[in-house]
């Protein structure tokens, strides 16, 4: 655990994501919840060490994925979520329990740590903005979407902190299962305008505001070659193996994990592809205009200057290693170490269609 600012602390260490504690004069506000029940008992006693016997006055669940809700049992306090939180979390029955359980075969005193899984959903949900004000400070909750429908952030206006959640992921490629991709970059260009001084994100070490800039380009240059993709009538298959190894290298990879990383990143393509084929996206402006780090537009035809097709059949633009460059030297302007399992490691290769109960079983990393 440390302490980040006056009374705002965060443990990265816990299984499933980053949590976070705000202490209040009233009593204290979490972030998350560890998923593995002793780790969520050990948070508790992380708590009472440094807060004493101050009550938990809420717990707030940055969005719906098993990492981030699992512990809400062990903690008395009302659970705060977006109303899609809610939504989401009502289908989470026996079934849902059980395939939990069942995800962590390899590791049985998990399992018997498990056997008693209740789900606790929010008791308290808002739509756009919600403020809460104890004991002198305002944590403010924002819904951004983007990672999930679900997706908040929480931010502290005060101490300029924001608690991201997955909305950002430092250095590793972030995992796009169930997002809206436009939703995305439009959050991030949000934060941006906060200007926080820190940053806690769902996984990896604490980042500032610059670690959004990778993850921007990144979400842009998928959707462009996506959107391209399509142009030239590429199947969703297609589109997926023509572009997966092009996007492993963008962030660090672990060799041994490289296989789950290809099976995540061809879900962010299927998702994108999915977006563009429904209509979503018909009206909008082509996001390549944005004075943000975009490559240029490639022409539909593939005998335009600065694009061709490769014997593989993939598109290979000529402002690739610009985009490359560019998203190298802001990964540079980054501190701090990276580990390369942290954050994006799910684990059983479920099919791209959406269904709730499996991306959540796949996100947030659990071994089979």
């Amino acid at each position: 655990m440390q302490e980040i600012a006056p009374g705002v602390y965060v443990n990265l260490d816990f299984r499933g994501c980053n949590v976070g504690l705000i202490e209040t004069d009233d009593g204290n506000i979490l972030i998350d919840t560890p998923m593995i029940p002793s780790e969520s008992r050990r948070w508790l006693e992380y708590i009472r060490q440094i807060t004493g016997n101050k009550p938990i006055l809420y717990v707030i669940n940055t969005d719906h994925h098993r990492g981030h809700v699992l512990g809400n049992q062990y903690y008395d306090a009302p659970v705060i979520a977006h109303d899609l939180a809610w939504k989401n979390m009502r289908g989470y029955g026996a079934n849902f329990c059980q395939r939990v359980v069942d995800s962590f075969k390899r590791e049985p005193k998990i399992q018997a740590e498990l056997a008693d899984l209740r789900i606790v959903r929010p008791t308290i949900t808002f739509d756009t903005r919600m403020d809460i004000d104890h004991g002198g400070r305002t944590v403010r909750l924002i819904h951004v979407g983007g990672h999930t429908e679900a997706t908040i952030v929480i931010w502290l206006p005060e101490e300029k902190v924001l608690f991201a959640g997955d909305t950002v992921w430092w250095d590793q490629h972030p995992y796009m299962a169930q997002a809206n991709s436009k939703q995305w970059l439009d959050a991030l260009r949000q934060i941006r305008k906060l200007h926080p001084q820190i940053i806690v994100p769902g996984h990896g070490p604490l980042t500032t505001v610059e670690a959004t800039e990778p993850l921007s380009a990144y979400i842009r240059y998928v959707r462009r070659q996506v959107r391209i993709r399509i142009r030239r009538g590429y199947s969703k298959q297609e589109t997926a193996s023509s572009l997966v190894k092009q996007l492993v290298p963008m962030f660090t990879v672990n060799p041994d994990r490289r296989g789950k990383i290809e099976s995540q990143i061809k879900q962010a393509i299927n998702r994108v592809y999915n977006e563009y084929k429904k209509g979503a996206e018909a009206e909008e402006q082509d996001e390549d205009q944005e004075k943000e780090i975009a490559p240029d537009e490639v022409e539909e035809s593939e005998t335009e200057a600065g694009s061709t097709v490769s014997e593989a059949g993939a598109v290979e633009d000529s402002d690739d290693a610009e985009y490359r460059s560019a998203l190298a030297d802001v990964g540079s302007r980054l501190d701090g170490d990276v580990d390369d399992d942290e954050g994006d490691n799910d684990d059983e290769d479920d099919d791209e269609e959406d269904d709730d109960d499996l991306d959540d079983l796949d996100e947030d990393g659990i071994d089979e």
